[in-house]
């Protein structure tokens, strides 16, 4: 077995209702910055809840953040962030919308002087970050439990990952019943994200981890065994419920 240093400061809180727990979990007192993607988040009642929850805080918003992420979009929230000083960040959404908050996370930290972009170069190594949390509505990338972000750049056409331990989510808020609105496409996509994040972990050099070979077969076994009844109409609590679980196991730095 290789050496490893393994580190996971995310708390996860798991299960039905667990969007009211945004009152008890988010830090009181300090200017709050939610962000979310193209709005889904207003239509199935997601909005509603983490707004209730957040009744008498004072929270911003910033919306329209892409799949895959622009960096073009991302800077301008961190104009934001920096003109409005920003204390604490909420992803609402999915992997990408988590990848795009811990970007903003760490390049509002950044002086004046350094280009954001560096973070994604590797030129420039993020010390610190805007203290981040999430309230995840598409279980698929395991961005709610890890501290890595994939942003691409229209402008250079380029599309670069990093990972910082200032950036791990503080709390991700897990409830499965907000998948249900989820069109079946992104939930089918969703499953086989997951699927192949494990197995891109399995199926490396001979490394003598046998614990961990035993966990990526069961997240991949329960995978498999769970998928069709999670594509079903209405859904399925506890298949839902096992394929959210399942997708945040794929990629915590657990098995890798």
């Amino acid at each position: 077995m290789d050496n490893f240093d393994f580190y996971n400061p995310t708390r996860i809180v798991f299960g039905k209702g667990t969007i009211a727990r945004l009152s008890e979990l988010a830090p009181k007192k300090k200017r709050i910055l939610i962000t979310y993607g193209g709005g889904s988040i207003k239509h199935n009642g997601v909005y509603e809840q983490v707004m209730q929850a957040l009744s008498g805080f004072e929270v911003f918003e910033f919306g329209g953040i892409e799949p895959n992420p622009l960096y073009e979009t991302l800077m301008k929230a961190v104009k934001l962030v920096k003109t409005n000083d920003i204390e604490f960040l909420l992803a609402v959404g999915g992997g990408s919308v988590l990848d795009g908050t811990k970007f903003i996370a760490a390049a509002a930290c950044l002086p004046d002087d350094i280009d954001p972009w560096t973070i994604l170069t590797g030129e420039t190594k993020v010390t610190q970050a805007i203290p981040l949390a999430s309230v995840l509505t598409l279980p698929a990338t395991g961005s709610e439990s890890n501290p890595n972000a994939v942003i691409s750049r229209a402008a250079t056409n380029e599309k670069l990952a990093f990972a910082a331990e200032p950036v791990f989510p503080v709390f991700s808020i897990l409830d499965p019943e907000v998948t249900y609105t989820l069109p079946l496409d992104q939930v089918r996509n969703g499953i086989v994200d997951a699927y192949v994040h494990v197995m891109e972990q399995y199926l490396t050099y001979p490394h003598n981890a046998p614990l961990q070979d035993r966990q990526a077969e069961a997240i991949l076994q329960t995978t498999i065994e769970v998928a069709a009844k999670a594509m079903q109409t209405p859904p399925d609590y506890q298949a839902r419920a096992a394929y959210m679980w399942n997708a945040t196991q794929a990629l915590n730095m657990l098995i890798n």
